[in-house]
């Protein structure tokens, strides 16, 4: 699962995560800014200290070449889908976009010198990307669409006015909203599924030992001991 399923939902996070629906129904690809790029190595670090991502477990030498290719596989899907994650949640330009990228960029980087663990992180990832979705594509979306109300109109024209052009944002129609929401919702789940099946798991799982193979080698330990014993009493 960890090897298929994980790296096909980053892949599609990542694909999905620069599409935007214009107003003319066509679809527009937005590549994701450098600034996206900083954040997704932030979340990965914090994943790293939260124990969502094991490097020691996932590359290891005492592994196969096969097993490491694969963890490497999926450690770069999960960068691109973080990336891109940013990317669907940011404002495409202006100045809000670079208020947003300050708000994630202060509150991951605040996060580094945090005690977290996988669950405290996870509800702290779903409050930053739910924070984001709802002002974006909620609230700016109403604010700057063109088929709003003559008072939501009256002020998406007066905050431009009073901000000199500097917060205007790119109006998208409502599905990209809804397409928001799915990659958000299909990037949280990958990131849980790792959290609570993490790769590596079954592996260790298959190589430790059962307890019937401990009791059988328990028994054999005694049996050799008490045969030891008795050579020893023999003249």
């Amino acid at each position: 699962m960890h090897f298929i399923l994980l790296p096909m939902i980053f892949l599609t996070v990542a694909l999905l995560g620069g599409v935007r629906i214009g107003l003319d129904h066509a679809l527009i690809f937005v590549a994701p800014p450098l600034i996206t790029l900083v954040l997704a190595i932030l979340l990965l670090s914090l994943l790293v200290r939260g124990r969502l991502v094991e490097l020691h477990r996932w590359l290891a030498t005492d592994q196969a070449p096969l097993t490491n290719v694969s963890h490497g596989w999926l450690l770069l899907t999960l960068f691109f889908a973080s990336a891109q994650a940013f990317n669907s949640a940011l404002p495409e330009r202006g100045l809000l976009h670079w208020l947003f990228s300050f708000f994630f960029l202060w509150t991951l980087w605040n996060n580094q010198f945090s005690v977290f663990d996988a669950r405290r992180l996870l509800r702290s990832l779903i409050v930053l990307f739910g924070t984001a979705f709802v002002v974006k594509h909620i609230l700016l979306a109403n604010l700057y669409g063109p088929e709003g109300g003559w008072l939501t109109k009256v002020a998406g024209t007066l905050l431009r006015g009073a901000s000199l052009g500097t917060l205007d944002a790119t109006p998208f129609a409502p599905a990209s909203g809804y397409l928001a929401f799915f990659t958000l919702a299909l990037y949280l789940a990958g990131l849980f599924l790792l959290a609570f099946h993490p790769p590596g798991e079954a592996e260790a799982r298959l190589a430790a030992p059962t307890d019937r193979e401990f009791l059988i080698d328990v028994d054999a330990i005694r049996q050799d001991k008490a045969e030891s014993r008795v050579e020893r009493l023999l003249p």
